[in-house]
């Protein structure tokens, strides 16, 4: 899959194969593997798996997901409704901890409070993205820790070792400054880079990551 219109088109394919995904009303444009997204989608899973589709196509090296979500009728839900279930939803979940805290406003979901490290900022997400009127999240949640910043390079880098998916032979490299991780380098896939990157979150101490990976297709 070397040409504009191939790329496009197993997208496309996969689009339609992913039974969570209504494609009808979605359209793919590649530029020599930069793919992108336009139309709508009718819920926010649904606008986060048609991303996460598009990089599973071999060839693929960046996804610009410009998808709006459309809700339909009896779908929406006003802000009180929606920020008392979204609020509801983070209490009931065992991964998020206690002082996660989620506001709507027409839709739009911004979480806040603070984490001790990145999966929690994660779960937090996760619990509310399948909520009934939800059409986009904000994450502004703040991880704190006071994990050596030489502990957490040194945690990322085994874990980067540790992983079936990155090959002994990668040349992804690990920075750390004020717990924030920089990641540089090549990987094949997309299913590398979200293995990389995911590795990186895992770490205690992370607050951020930088993602400078190129996807090499």
């Amino acid at each position: 899959m070397t040409t504009t219109q191939d790329i496009r088109d197993v997208v496309e394919a996969e689009l339609k194969y992913d039974p969570l995904i209504d494609p009808s009303d979605i359209r793919v444009r590649n530029i020599n593997g930069d793919v992108a997204l336009n139309g709508t989608v009718p819920s926010y899973p649904q606008y986060l798996e048609a991303a996460a589709a598009a990089r599973r196509v071999g060839g693929v090296r960046n996804v610009h997901n410009h998808l709006e979500v459309a809700l339909p009728p009896g779908h929406y839900r006003d802000d009180p409704t929606l920020t008392t279930t979204a609020n509801n939803a983070l209490a009931l979940n065992v991964t998020v901890p206690d002082g996660v805290e989620a506001t709507a406003r027409n839709g739009n979901l911004t979480l806040s409070g603070t984490v001790s490290y990145g999966t929690q900022m994660t779960a937090a997400e996760l619990a509310v993205a399948g909520l009934t009127g939800v059409r986009r999240i904000r994450n502004d949640i703040e991880i704190s820790s006071d994990a050596d910043p030489a502990d957490v390079s040194a945690r990322v880098r085994e874990a980067l070792d540790r992983s079936a998916l990155i090959p002994d032979d990668s040349d992804v490299t690990v920075q750390v400054g004020r717990n924030t991780v920089t990641l540089d380098g090549h990987v094949r896939t997309w299913a590398e880079h979200d293995a990389a990157v995911d590795a990186a979150w895992r770490a205690i101490g992370v607050f951020d990551v930088f993602d400078n990976l190129t996807v090499t297709g």
